[in-house]
């Protein structure tokens, strides 16, 4: 299925969509394509916020400001990797009997799911700004990250 499609489908049904990326066997190329995915959304989530924040300083033009975004997402990915290891040691503290691989998809694709939210939360900070919608949007997203997440490590660990 399509990336947009498993989006779609992990919005109603988060445990399906990871049991079927489990399901395709263990394949790093795959986990890492997932973690792009999620940094591309996440480099264009951030278009509008530097192109606001250009326009207010004047100072500095817009590509600077995205060569720097792109840079510091793409120093984020041992983190991510270092994240989904932690969460496997903290799965099989607790009886967890997933996989290294199992706490990588659940990571990623918890990260992917949540872009439409992230890019939300960037057309709220370009056009709007800061403020009580840019904190809720915000919110939600961290919240729906984190019962992605939480559902898809439940599923994996299982």
């Amino acid at each position: 299925m399509s990336i947009t499609t498993d989006i779609v489908e992990t919005w109603r049904r988060p445990r399906v969509v990871v049991r079927r990326h489990l399901a395709r066997g263990q394949s790093e190329p795959f986990a890492f394509s997932l973690l792009v995915a999620f940094l591309v959304l996440a480099f264009v989530a951030q278009w509008p916020a530097a192109s606001r924040a250009a326009f207010e300083d004047g100072n500095t033009p817009v590509a600077p400001r995205l060569l720097a975004i792109a840079l510091a997402l793409l120093a984020t990915i041992p983190l991510w990797y270092g994240l989904a290891a932690a969460s496997r040691l903290v799965a099989r503290v607790f009886g967890g009997r997933g996989s290294w691989y199992g706490a990588r998809i659940a990571l990623f694709w918890s990260l992917v799911a949540i872009t439409p939210l992230m890019l939300l939360q960037g057309l709220v900070s370009g056009l709007i700004g800061p403020g009580p919608g840019l904190t809720a949007v915000g919110a939600i997203a961290a919240v729906g990250f984190v019962v992605f997440w939480a559902l898809a490590l439940i599923e994996v660990e299982r």
